[in-house]
């Protein structure tokens, strides 16, 4: 089944470049050129991705990504930014885009961010729809380190006994992590295994999810006990002392 990619841009000749070399590499395209044509249209259409642009009319990226997460809405998004701002770029992560690309960009790289993402979220998606198959069974493969519990095929995590809320790459980012503890991961190990790029990516996008998990799993997030950062390497998983 052919992918459908929904392009808000509000630049033509941006949004007409990306609309020819999406269809050049097999994508169904759709565009909109403000924010509010594009969050009726991811709404309605629900494609399989979204490339976002920041500055739009009537509604700006930021508030069209928003409300698609707070509507549960997890289609994949990655923000197309003119701006260099470091500020910028956190936020959307925050907001729940899965990439981001700053202007300009080469209509390569953008094939390439694309195809990483829709197979991330095609990993996912994969596993979500097995879980919902089949009941948990004895042999299901689940980690239990102190209090906390988490449970790969069914999505699944839980603190003390309370539930706890990831997007999806904030939980393959966990699963990974627990699946090679003790190990130091690097930042581009984790693009490659978590984010499947196959080229140099912005690291900071790891930062900022591993910031995330630790603000849902750490008792202080700042003197954190499970993933540890070693300096000038990476990350580990580490099991607390006493667990």
């Amino acid at each position: 089944m052919t992918n459908t990619i929904l392009v808000v841009e509000d630049e033509l000749s941006i949004a007409t470049l990306l609309q020819y070399n999406l269809k050049q590499a097999g994508y169904e395209v759709m565009i909109a050129n403000d924010g509010e044509e594009g969050l009726q249209k991811a709404i309605e259409h629900r494609p399989n991705l979204i490339l976002l642009d920041l500055m739009l009319p009537k509604r700006d990226g930021m508030e069209v990504c928003k409300e698609l997460r707070i509507q549960k809405i997890d289609t994949p998004i990655i923000m197309l930014t003119a701006k260099d701002d470091e500020f910028d770029k956190v936020l959307g992560l925050e907001l729940g885009a899965d990439d981001y690309m700053t202007k300009p960009f080469s209509p390569r790289e953008v094939i390439a961010r694309v195809k990483a993402v829709l197979r991330r979220s095609k990993v996912v998606e994969s596993a979500q729809t097995n879980d919902e198959k089949e009941k948990l069974s004895d042999s299901e493969k689940t980690y239990h380190i102190g209090p906390l519990s988490v449970y790969p095929e069914r999505f699944e995590a839980s603190l003390d006994n309370k539930e706890l809320e990831f997007t999806p790459k904030e939980f393959e980012l966990l699963v990974y992590l627990l699946e090679n503890k003790n190990r130091v991961l690097t930042r581009d190990q984790l693009l490659s295994a978590v984010w499947h790029y196959d080229f140099a990516g912005d690291t900071r996008i790891v930062d900022v999810h591993i910031s995330h998990l630790r603000d849902q799993i750490e008792e202080n997030s700042r003197k954190p006990k499970y993933i540890k950062t070693i300096r000038g390497l990476g990350y580990k998983f580490e099991e607390p002392r006493g667990s």
